[in-house]
């Protein structure tokens, strides 16, 4: 059993499959730390996608069954626990194949952040101010 989910853009053609860590808040917490990295997003370029991915991977470590790539056709579905986030400009703008089942918030936006950021290397530390 996981906490999966898959996140997609607009366009639906490369998905992400996160095995854990797929409720709203975590999912959240990636992308806005892509977006305070000013990383171009998903729908602009593969350069996007590769940037979340690089992100999720690092905050996961050396797991390799903890977060996949595909094309959004393969993986549609996939994400039974939290469904399909789909995702614009680093935010979530629609979700789909998640039920009425109850939102995970359990970690705060900032408190995650500071997790992913503690997994990245040094050259992806989040700008300061």
């Amino acid at each position: 059993m996981g906490n999966r989910c898959v996140i997609a853009t607009e366009q639906k053609d490369l998905a992400v499959y996160l095995h854990w860590n797929g409720g709203r808040d975590s999912v959240e917490g990636f992308l806005e730390y892509c977006k305070r990295m000013k990383f171009r997003p998903p729908e602009t370029d593969c350069y996007g996608w590769a940037r979340l991915v690089q992100v999720i991977a690092n905050f996961f470590g050396g797991d390799g069954l903890s977060v996949g790539i595909d094309t959004f056709q393969r993986l549609d579905g996939t994400g039974d626990d939290n469904g399909t986030y789909i995702i614009k400009n680093w935010s979530i703008v629609a979700r789909e194949h998640f039920s009425d089942c109850k939102e995970q918030m359990v970690y705060p936006l900032e408190e995650m952040l500071k997790s992913i950021e503690d997994a990245q290397p040094d050259s992806m530390k989040l700008p300061t101010k």
